[in-house]
């Protein structure tokens, strides 16, 4: 059995500490945390593979830009046969606020087009994930989610991301539903 844990962002400095990379930054919290070096590049990204637990776990971070993020989901599920229950996607949420974090098992892409993009890849809505709330917009959506954090938003957010790397041991361990109940309304 081997877990699959995406997290979506842009590669390059100017999106470091960006919103729409909190999905890097969890996944670089989650490879320090269980020793897992994020340094073989292949299926459009760069991954590593350790444990977390007793369960093989691949990290992966697509290098294909948010909106094509699914090209490099699908290409590494094939190769190691992960089947969609066993793919746990992090990523930001504009309708959640900074500090909250919410697990899903299915659902649509809510209008985030790195995760339509994962949907139409594996021809499918089902797989758990974890939202990052990274707030509303309050003027132009792609300035807001390529925007930097504040540095209150940051004291925040690393609540959050410790919080999230939490839920993912959670959701490999004891499942979707324990995670779910563990988790969701949490505020950082």
């Amino acid at each position: 059995m081997v877990y699959l844990v995406v997290g979506l962002g842009n590669p390059g400095r100017e999106y470091e500490n960006t919103r729409h990379n909190v999905g890097f930054n969890v996944l670089d919290l989650i490879s320090n945390k269980y020793n897992i070096d994020i340094n073989r590049t292949k299926f459009k990204g760069i991954y590593g593979e350790g444990r977390i637990g007793d369960e093989k776990v691949i990290l992966l971070k697509p290098l294909t830009y948010m909106n094509l993020s699914g090209e490099s989901v699908r290409e590494i599920c094939n190769f190691y046969k992960i089947p969609n229950e066993n793919i746990i996607i992090i990523y930001d949420d504009i309708s959640l606020e900074v500090g909250r974090m919410r697990i899903r098992k299915s659902g649509s892409a809510g209008g985030h087009n790195g995760i339509k993009n994962i949907i139409l890849n594996l021809s499918s809505d089902v797989f758990p994930r974890i939202k990052i709330g990274v707030g509303a917009p309050r003027g132009d959506l792609i300035a807001h989610v390529l925007g930097k954090l504040t540095n209150e938003e940051m004291d925040v957010i690393d609540r959050v991301f410790n919080a999230a790397s939490e839920a993912v041991e959670s959701l490999i361990k004891e499942g979707v539903t324990e995670a779910m109940n563990k988790f969701n309304g949490f505020q950082g």
